[in-house]
């Protein structure tokens, strides 16, 4: 009996035993994978992936899962209804709201704004590389944009139409409604304005090749890279180059105002002037007596 009992209770024990050793071993090889350079969940790999890639893809990876799941979910497909979907992105975009400290946010909530980045350039090549592997087929940077060729006058006139209404003219960003505003473009590059036509992030319509041409976004972002980041100030000073409306005010209370202030000052001093000399404060008749004299 005594034999019998101890084997009811060993062999079950026993087998509990074996079953979760193997299960550490293969959750241990799993884990020990990982860093390697092994598909982090979500992530489209080919069998032509470097090791390199695939290290940098895990780096991107746990930053996210650290910095940016929270309102993204683990996935960046806005499982948790707090942040939008972020697959399908490209990674230009991606980099755009990193370096400009859009992202990461301090509080769900808050609005976006320009702030240091949280990153330095390599760890935000590391995640956006990660959320563009999100869409198979999706990993890597915009193709080379060769701007030899755009045209800046037919640039500007695609910016103005397309741009312009929220950017600005002078691309300084503005408010929109909501409490949201467009960024401005002055410390864009040429790939980041690509993603961002292409792939329309948060307010911004999403303009597909049938609406922009290839040839008319390189015009596009021609002009954004050359006027709008390297503007030409003819009057000599350039205001901020927030937009004609607000330069009009400007114009309008520093130079109307100046002129009045210049027309007041010459006005008085010219009656003080008269009051002083007695032979100018007897009027038009003295002056005329003064003259037969």
């Amino acid at each position: 009996m005594g034999l019998r009992l101890l084997r009811r209770i060993l062999l079950p024990f026993a087998a509990l035993v074996v079953a979760a050793s193997l299960a550490t071993i293969v959750m241990g090889r799993t884990h020990a994978a990982s860093p390697s350079g092994a598909a982090s969940p979500g992530v489209f790999l080919t069998a032509a992936s470097s090791p390199s890639m695939k290290a940098r893809l895990h780096t991107g990876y746990e930053l996210f899962q650290t910095h940016c799941s929270f309102c993204h979910g683990e996935l960046a497909n806005g499982s948790t209804g707090i942040a939008p979907n972020l697959q399908g992105l490209g990674p230009g975009v991606v980099q755009l709201w990193l370096r400009t400290g859009w992202m990461p946010l301090k509080t769900p909530s808050a609005q976006p704004d320009n702030k240091p980045p949280s990153f330095n350039d390599t760890r935000i090549k590391d995640i956006a590389l990660w959320v563009a592997s999100l869409k198979k087929g999706g990993v890597g940077f915009a193709p080379k944009l060769h701007l030899h060729s755009a045209s800046l006058s037919q640039g500007f006139s695609l910016f103005t139409l397309n741009c312009a209404p929220c950017h600005t003219i002078t691309g300084a960003g503005d408010a929109l409604a909501d409490g949201y505003h467009a960024p401005p473009l002055h410390g864009v590059n040429r790939y980041e304005i690509y993603e961002a036509v292409r792939s329309g992030p948060q307010n911004m319509p999403q303009f597909g090749p049938k609406n922009i041409t290839p040839a008319q976004l390189r015009d596009i972002i021609r002009y954004v890279i050359t006027d709008i980041k390297h503007p030409v100030s003819p009057g000599g000073i350039s205001l901020g180059g927030v937009g004609p409306v607000a330069e009009g005010f400007v114009g309008l209370f520093i130079g109307v105002g100046g002129c009045m202030l210049a027309a007041y000052w010459v006005g008085d001093r010219t009656e003080r002037e008269s009051e002083e000399d007695p032979g100018t404060g007897e009027g038009p008749e003295s002056s005329r007596e003064a003259s037969h004299a």
